[in-house]
């Protein structure tokens, strides 16, 4: 074990296995029990969901090694999916016939606590760069901005 993992816990509400850590919580809008996944060196949880309660109907059902690894599945993809939203929010493409060739325009938002910044390209049908140029974070990718561009020979938007 290096000094980066953390030994393993089996417990009851709580289960630790590299890089993941399971910890039953008091469900705080009700009665009931949630479950928090923790990615290492994450502070907030990467996902919370309900928990099941045990047989006395007042106490949460124990973790086990079954449950844990369908968390951790479930969390996995949980920020996969998230992680595809954002990337799909952040970069978007049209496809424009100009003269019969096929350009495809991409507009590519990279995000800064301080200002966010974003790059308008053009690409021909064999992904060769045909052009570049900073735009606003706020430039509106569509069908008929992607041709105004191209139409004005890559000329930087205007705002």
């Amino acid at each position: 074990m290096t000094s980066d993992t953390q030994a393993p816990i089996q417990e009851d509400r709580l289960w630790r296995d590299d890089p993941w850590t399971a910890r039953v919580i008091k469900n705080e809008d009700d009665d009931g029990w949630a479950v928090a996944m923790y990615l290492d060196g994450q502070a907030e949880p990467a996902l919370v969901g309900p928990w099941t309660m045990g047989r006395d109907k007042k106490n949460p059902k124990p973790l086990d090694s079954a449950a844990f690894n369908t968390l951790v599945k479930t969390a996995k993809e949980f920020i996969r999916r998230s992680e595809q939203q954002r990337h799909a929010e952040l970069n978007k493409n049209v496809s424009v016939t100009v003269d019969g060739q096929r350009i495809r325009v991409a507009l590519a938002i990279v995000p800064d606590e301080e200002g966010a910044t974003a790059t308008l390209s053009a690409w021909d049908p064999y992904d060769a760069e045909l052009a570049r140029v900073p735009v606003p974070p706020n430039f509106r990718l569509t069908v008929d901005s992607a041709q105004a561009w191209i139409a004005s020979g890559f000329e930087k938007p205007a705002r």
